[in-house]
């Protein structure tokens, strides 16, 4: 089915439910448009032209099959966002939602806000400078308010711990990975003490953001918010990933001592910098789990989608901002390789010249040529298309130095390293496994994104 038939088809149901919503039989749904990105959910904005006054801008956030959430459904969502709004966080009015009503899914329409979520922009468009540099503090300052919202407010959700939650996600994965398993050691040697359990937003960060010249307009995406420890919010605003190349460690915008200072004032509570850091270690850890489920999103079909099979090969980059926390200086940059031996009969183009080819093709003919949802697309398929041209060329002398390791420490597989070190059996950190899995770690990243390193 075309982009256009399915959008057809969604303003056919949902009109009438916004009507209802509204209250005016008589409003009527125009330009509902898909909105690029979006991992685990599709997001549509459109007007709604009511029978009196000016048409309002709306969105609707539709949940994809295999999508990552916490549980309690957009009900449920949808009146924690309303009392997060009663805590003084900026938030969009939302106007209806419900599990499923003929959209194929969990559904919530919500005012549509003027500004940026864009990360990429946030940290580079001249425009948003002045907001960029209160953004810590703003956020800080939402997040104590988020943690403020009395828990007999909220219904749906579920008190989790981390740690044995992201256990159990990686263990029915069936995804071993020696890495993550480390960093497992490192969380349970060094638990805080933790505080009293709040509501958490789950996933505050770029990208979940709506930033004008002002500063904070609204957060948005709530569906892994949770009961827990608050510092976890916090912890996830200073993940590398989520500076998208940003230089400062909060949000690539802002200091942990600035974040810090605003939460502290606004909650009344002080933040230690080792509660932080253990926090930001187990943000680390949990998105490279997220990675992977999302990936297997797509491998299992649930939603075939090549931006959900790309994020798989993220993991890598999880890996290695892991290391470099809890055992700094380990994952160094793997040299440059020889030129690989020609074999077999000569054909060209190789097939790493086709590739090339078709990368260069998405680069500078589609995506100079199109926008929005398809330029976004392409731009990943490009980017997919520069892995597999480093795999072809790295691919067989990797394999073959983690076949060494792997024998080196008496292991057969990824599997059986990842159960030896979970078991203790192994040792910690500083030994021989740490220098084996920090460079395949490097490795792997010098496949999916070489730039990391920098």
């Amino acid at each position: 089915m075309g982009e256009q038939s399915r959008a057809d088809d969604l303003a056919a149901g949902l009109g009438p439910l916004v009507a209802a919503a509204l209250g005016d039989p008589a409003a009527e749904l125009v330009d509902l448009t898909r909105l690029s990105g979006g991992a685990s959910r599709e997001t549509w904005s459109f007007d709604v032209v009511p029978s009196r006054g000016p048409a309002r801008p709306l969105v609707l956030q539709r949940e994809r099959p295999g999508g990552v959430r916490s549980g309690g459904g957009m009900a449920a969502e949808a009146d924690l966002i309303r009392a997060a709004g009663r805590q003084g966080v900026p938030v969009p009015e939302v106007l209806a939602a419900g599990d499923d009503d003929g959209l194929g899914g969990p559904w919530m329409v919500a005012e549509r806000i003027d500004g940026e979520t864009i990360a990429r922009r946030i940290l580079r468009d001249e425009a948003l400078a002045g907001a960029r540099g209160q953004l810590a503090t703003q956020v800080g300052e939402a997040a104590a308010g988020i943690h403020g919202i009395p828990l007999d407010e909220v219904h749906g959700i579920a008190e989790q711990d981390q740690v044995a939650q992201l256990l159990d996600m990686l263990d029915q994965l069936g995804h071993p990975h020696p890495a993550l398993e480390l960093g497992f050691r490192w969380l349970d040697a060094n638990r805080p003490v933790p505080r009293p359990t709040a509501v958490v937003h789950g996933d505050l960060r770029l990208g979940n953001l709506i930033v004008g010249a002002d500063g904070l307009r609204a957060v948005l995406d709530w569906e892994l918010a949770h009961l827990g420890d608050p510092l976890e919010d916090l912890g996830w605003l200073c993940v590398r990933s989520w500076r998208f190349g940003g230089d400062l460690p909060v949000a690539g915008v802002g200091t942990r001592e600035a974040l810090c200072e605003a939460y502290s004032t606004a909650s009344g509570t002080e933040v230690e910098p080792s509660e932080l850091r253990w926090w930001e270690v187990l943000g680390t850890l949990r998105w490279g789990v997220i990675c992977i489920v999302q990936a297997s999103a797509h491998l299992l079909g649930l939603t075939r989608s090549v931006e959900l099979a790309a994020i798989g090969r993220r993991v890598a980059e999880t890996e290695h901002d892991l290391l470099e926390l809890v055992a700094p200086g380990s994952v160094v940059r793997p040299p440059e390789p020889p030129p690989a031996p020609s074999v077999g009969p000569r054909v060209s183009p190789t097939a790493s010249e086709l590739v090339e080819a078709v990368r260069e093709m998405l680069q500078d003919e589609v995506m100079a040529g199109t926008e929005g949802r398809v330029r976004f697309q392409a731009r990943i398929g490009a980017n997919v298309l520069a892995m597999v041209e480093r795999e072809l060329l790295l691919g067989p002398s990797q394999a073959a130095a983690h076949q060494e390791r792997l024998l080196a420490l008496g292991v057969a597989d990824d599997a059986e390293l990842a159960a030896a070190i979970r078991a203790g059996s192994l040792g910690l950190p500083g030994d021989q496994v740490l220098a084996a899995v920090a460079a395949s770690v490097a490795d792997a990243l010098a496949v999916s994104n070489p730039d990391w390193f920098a």
